[in-house]
């Protein structure tokens, strides 16, 4: 999973990091700092309840990206 940040949106709630802590890095203001973020499967609840808490909507969560490489990788395995 992947957390798209758009800064421009961030107006420094920080409920992102109240979530997450270990996921989500603040500047010294509270604003999220630039940058995707890749979410390793254990963190991903987390990750999810944080990005979802952002009043602003400054944060979206991509899974699109890990279901087609899930794909592609069934796909080898299976011979297609």
């Amino acid at each position: 999973m992947r957390i798209i940040v758009h800064n421009a949106k961030c107006q420094g709630h920080a409920r992102c990091w109240a979530q997450a802590p270990d996921i989500f890095d603040l500047n010294d203001e509270g604003y999220i700092l630039p940058g995707d973020i890749d979410v390793e499967e254990k963190d991903e609840l987390l990750a999810s309840r944080g990005a979802r808490s952002c009043p602003e909507r400054a944060l979206e969560i991509d899974r699109t990206s890990d279901t087609l490489l899930d794909r592609l990788l069934f796909n080898q395995d299976c011979g297609g």
